[in-house]
């Protein structure tokens, strides 16, 4: 059997010329993803103040409605064999939005629970470590104690809305109880010790996973594509033949907008109405102040 051996400094040329051969980006392609990316970031300002998306929304498919009954009656009206027809597409399009809500709703949903449990698996992992800290020597102990307490006061403001993101001061909190317990696990290195330093890292890693969860939301792809068929909805349901007025076309925006504000409401975990309260922080909270 023949073996084939490859030199290393053959590879290596060899893939130094595929990177050269690449395609390098231009200053063309870095402006045109800087503006995806400014329309996308004005997108997400809209989708996460419930309140604002619901007046752009209510307005736009009230303007689509009346620009649909404008059509008809200065344009084209729906003519009389075409009436059936017309009827069937505009009830498949409002089944199809209703159901795209449905599915969004059932998806915004999903995502409220995952951070109302990782806020709960959050607490249990700092009430945990608190008690282990009993492990530690006394001094090691009262300084952990008092460094976990100031964490959870920390964690608690994050879920309250007064910061949005784990600042310098929360990962400089995070090291410093890091490195106590390593210290103090290092000083004294048993099995019993190990507890408290996999309590620790139990803590640290709750506050990644409640990250994660909290940035798990409805794709803005998905918020444009259910916008869009909203408007269409509303389109050929102001260009339908009807003998009522224009206050009829409203019906529509307003229930659409509505469920599009709830959907926003919950999937949104900064702003709304409809939050994750810190209960079980809370809780643990004034635990440590009485222990």
């Amino acid at each position: 059997m023949t073996s084939i051996r490859c030199s290393p400094t053959a590879f290596q040329g060899d893939q130094i010329t595929l990177i050269a051969k690449l395609p390098r980006p231009t200053i063309r392609d870095a402006r045109a993803l800087r503006h995806r990316f400014d329309i996308a970031s004005r997108m997400t300002r809209i989708i996460d103040n419930p309140f604002i998306l619901f007046f752009v929304l209510l307005v736009t498919q009230w303007v689509a409605a009346y620009v649909g009954d404008v059509f008809r009656r200065t344009v084209r009206p729906v003519k009389k064999v075409e009436q059936d027809d017309f009827n069937t597409v505009l009830t498949a399009t409002l089944t199809l939005l209703a159901l795209i809500i449905g599915f969004s709703f059932s998806m915004a949903v999903s995502n409220y629970h995952q951070r109302r449990d990782y806020e709960a698996a959050e607490a249990n992992a700092l009430g945990t470590e608190y008690l282990r800290t009993d492990l530690l020597q006394t001094d090691d102990g009262r300084k952990v104690r008092a460094l976990l307490s100031r964490y959870t006061n920390q964690r608690i403001s994050f879920y309250r809305g007064e910061t949005n993101q784990p600042d310098s001061d929360n990962e400089k909190l995070q090291a410093e109880l890091w490195t106590s317990v390593v210290r103090a696990a290092t000083a004294q290195p048993t099995p019993v010790m190990a507890l408290a330093l996999s309590g620790m890292n139990d803590v640290l890693n709750s506050q990644g996973s409640t990250m994660a969860a909290w940035r798990n939301r409805i794709p803005t792809v998905a918020w444009a594509l259910l916008g869009l068929m909203a408007i269409v909805s509303n389109l050929l349901l102001g260009y339908r033949e009807r003998s009522t007025g224009l206050l009829v076309l409203l019906v529509l925006p307003i229930v659409a907008s509505i469920a599009f504000f709830l959907i926003a409401d919950i999937d949104s975990p900064y702003g709304g109405i409809i939050r994750v309260e810190p209960r079980n922080l809370i809780a643990v909270s004034q635990s440590m102040t009485v222990h």
